[in-house]
């Protein structure tokens, strides 16, 4: 085992040479004759015609290769220590591939793919990676805790109790500063955008997501910062203008030349968001469950993910229950829930449910593992509806034309009743809101 349980380290190479550009990850560092080692076979299958992209090791650790535009190679390296209800080699193999896949397009967010894929100095590179580093590491340590966009690629929602009142002014805050892409983000999650906003790629409006985290948790009041978008624009920069409104509210816009950050800041904001202060503290007030007091969630519900495939979008929330007796088992942590979440969406959707988009391979990847899953191929069928029964909890997953939701639910609730919850979660949740 080259890494404690639990940790991934992630290894930054330029493909041609396996130059070293950055580590992160594992407090302790693998040593360079393994980085080399990595970079050297992966070479060698290339060499014999084989494509590399992801190996077991003996303590039960996993090894993922991916290289991008030729230029840059990416590796994680898992130590194990993933595993759960559902857990297993695949789901920490899809992990690591979806981990790497997001770093390429942060850095891609911050440099642009220019830089990344016609590398003329090795050594300034390595300094504006630096840049990217805070990003990398939100990703590498999954914080924070709740924020699944990472993984899921849907845009980390919160549904605020006025939704067209705050709609409305994200669309006039944004004409005013000459763009048809803003947004309101309320407690790292995304309370109102414009229908520009929601058109970006899923996975730039979850990127755009965390680097406005990111710049919030450094203290700024408001910040003017280029970005390139991994989809719609990766070698022409645009602005990002970002202010807070209140602690742990921000309004975001991309635009082009104008507005000045000092104008749209003096200007702007005020003129749109001052008459909204209690609107906002309300939309604050949601916090962590994200969803509003409207939403009336059954007492057996312990977490749950919801995703509207049409737009991308996700809610999300860890509960503590009501209704649990002390001569019942010990119900999972809070952190315990967040982690069987994910590794409940990896498994249904790796095994049972079909996604918009295929999980972290390469365009003359994808095709074959779409027909080679020998799993799916077993059924004459989609699957619609799964589960699992473990010591820790019991997880249904439930699938329809427009959302996908997952459920943790207590063991005490009866197996035979797990398809009435997960059916009148949705119904409350959709009729409650809309989503």
């Amino acid at each position: 085992m080259m890494l404690q349980d639990g940790s991934t380290q992630l290894l930054c190479l330029t493909a041609s040479s396996g130059v070293p550009l950055f580590t992160r990850g594992a407090a302790k560092q693998l040593p360079f004759s393994v980085i080399g080692s990595l970079n050297g076979v992966h070479m060698f299958g290339g060499g014999q015609g084989v494509v590399l992209s992801c190996c077991e090791t003996e303590g039960g650790g996993k090894v993922v290769w991916r290289v991008f535009r030729d230029s840059v190679m990416l590796i994680a390296v898992g130590g194990g220590g993933h595993g759960g209800a559902g857990g297993g080699g695949k789901e920490e193999e899809v992990r690591l591939q979806r981990l790497l896949e997001n770093v390429w397009n942060c850095m891609v967010l911050v440099l642009g793919q220019e830089e990344l894929a016609n590398i003329r100095n090795v050594e300034r590179l390595k300094r504006d990676l630096r840049s990217c580093f805070n990003l990398i590491d939100q990703l590498l340590e999954e914080r924070p805790e709740g924020i699944l966009g990472n993984l899921t690629h849907c845009a980390d929602s919160l549904l605020p109790p006025n939704p067209a009142l705050l709609k409305e002014a994200v669309d006039g805050f944004a004409q005013a500063a000459d763009s048809e892409f803003g947004c309101l983000v309320v407690h790292g999650r995304v309370a109102a955008a414009t229908e520009k906003w929601w058109r970006l790629a899923p996975q730039e409006v979850v990127l755009l997501s965390a680097l406005t985290r990111s710049l919030s948790a450094s203290g700024s009041a408001s910040c003017d910062y280029p970005v390139f978008l991994p989809h719609g624009s990766p070698t022409v920069a645009h602005r990002l203008l970002r202010f807070q409104l209140l602690p742990g509210a921000d309004v975001c816009v991309l635009c082009g030349p104008t507005p000045s950050l000092h104008r749209a800041e003096s200007g702007l904001v005020g003129r749109f968001w001052s008459p909204l202060v209690e609107t906002l503290r309300d939309c604050l007030a949601v916090g962590e469950r994200c969803l509003p007091a409207s939403v009336s969630l059954r007492p057996d519900v312990l977490a749950l993910l919801l995703i509207n495939r049409e737009t991308r979008r996700s809610v999300s929330c860890v509960r503590t229950p009501t209704r649990h007796l002390p001569t019942d088992p010990p119900l999972p942590s809070k952190a315990r829930c967040w982690k069987l979440l994910k590794l409940l969406y990896i498994f249904s959707t790796t095994h049972y449910f079909s996604q918009e988009e295929t999980l972290c391979v390469s365009p003359e990847e994808r095709a074959q593992r779409v027909n080679t899953e020998d799993f799916v191929l077993g059924f004459s069928h989609q699957p619609i509806q799964c589960y699992l029964v473990t010591e820790e909890c019991k997880s249904y997953g439930l699938q329809t034309a427009q959302h996908q939701l997952f459920l943790l639910i207590p063991p005490s609730v009866p197996t035979f009743a797990l398809r009435t919850v997960a059916t009148q979660t949705l119904s409350d949740i959709v009729a409650a809101t809309g989503f």
